[in-house]
């Protein structure tokens, strides 16, 4: 009986190794739009999984493999035209930019927000949001250059990694 639950907490433990880590670079990052969730893979092995929120309609949040190319602390919310750390602030205390569509990082990111209710849900405009003490625990590990993969599926991360898709 112990064996079982032991088979059975290791498979779930978001400490498993990923199949083929070596194609995945080192920190990588794996944001799946089915479930709104955020993987972040140090070393090989998923160290930490977070509940994200993601665009209002499936095209709007880009899937594909991105670099993070922009990070900043208190970012400007140019569309408002709100300064960062203003408590109105859509986009919270970091922006993690990445180049999808042929961008500079300032359009697409990973950011914190200033409704942590819109977190797991489907409401951004294409952005992937976190709750604040998740985006700065993620911006302090994450350095410029760090892939990012975006997908929309219903595998586990274990499973989509292992795959190599």
């Amino acid at each position: 009986m112990i064996n079982i639950k032991v088979v059975f907490l290791l498979l779930l433990s978001p400490m498993w190794p990923l199949g083929n880590a070596e194609e995945l670079g080192d920190p990588y990052i794996i944001v799946n739009k089915a479930n709104n969730k955020l993987a972040y893979i140090e070393e090989g092995k998923i160290s930490e999984v977070y509940k994200v929120a993601t665009g209002k309609s499936n095209d709007l949040t880009p899937e594909g493999e991105f670099t993070i190319t922009v990070k900043a602390v208190d970012p400007y919310y140019r569309k408002k035209d709100i300064p960062g750390g203003d408590k109105s602030n859509p986009l919270g205390t970091r922006w993690i930019g990445f180049d999808a569509n042929n961008t500079d990082g300032r359009t697409f990111g990973i950011h914190g927000n200033n409704n942590p209710s819109a977190i797991g849900r489907f409401v951004t405009a294409g952005c992937i949001r976190m709750y604040e003490k998740d985006v700065q625990k993620l911006y302090n590990k994450i350095r410029i250059g760090t892939k990012i993969k975006v997908v929309r599926t219903q595998k586990s991360f274990q499973e989509y990694a292992a795959e190599g898709e």
